[in-house]
């Protein structure tokens, strides 16, 4: 009536009682399934101890607990690595914008330069376009004062042509030419 059961696992040996068994008997008795599962966990357990596997899932776990330490560190480095990095391209982009800055400043040095520059050439070239308008004037007012001189010695004589022409008698006509022809001669010897 009693039906034993050896099976081989890769922990160790473990011998079941079939359900029969569960219900008669005394504890400490084949015949009875409680205790016939703690005799088999307590070999379960002495087996698992004698293979020393408590040891190497304390080694498995120790290598798991190095490898996420490893894993710590290489991720601490790595924000370091980054933190250095995001260090160096502020660092970058303040000298960049220093740079723009300076560049900004310089272009509007030259900007202004180049305004005063302009300025003063045009106040050169107002100066110059002055003085030619002033000598254009003072060209102008001489040719119209020469004009009017020329207007006045061509009265002056028409008038003077007409005032000796009435008063004058051939006579002192001929003798004024002969002063004049004598005037001449001696001129151009």
């Amino acid at each position: 009536m009693m039906k034993l059961q050896t099976t081989l696992g890769g922990a160790g040996v473990s011998i079941m009682a079939g359900p029969a068994l569960a219900a008669k008997g005394p504890f400490v008795s084949l015949g009875n399934s409680d205790f016939v599962v703690l005799i088999s966990f307590v070999l379960f357990i002495g087996v698992l101890v004698y293979l020393k596997v408590p040891g190497m899932l304390a080694g498995m776990l120790d290598k798991r607990a190095e490898g996420i330490a490893s894993e710590i560190d290489e991720a601490k480095s790595l924000q370091e690595e980054a933190k250095a990095l995001l260090a160096e391209y502020e660092r970058k982009q303040k000298e960049v914008q220093a740079q723009a800055d300076r560049i900004v400043a310089q272009a509007k040095e030259e900007a202004q330069a180049a305004a005063e520059a302009a300025k003063e050439d045009l106040k050169t070239s107002i100066a110059r376009r002055l003085a030619a308008a002033e000598e254009q004037i003072a060209a102008a007012e001489g040719s119209a004062v020469k004009e009017v001189r020329d207007q006045a010695i061509s009265v002056a004589v028409a008038a003077a042509q007409d005032l000796i022409a009435k008063n004058m008698s051939a006579a002192d006509g001929n003798k004024l030419i002969d002063e004049a022809i004598g005037m001449v001669d001696a001129k151009l010897h």
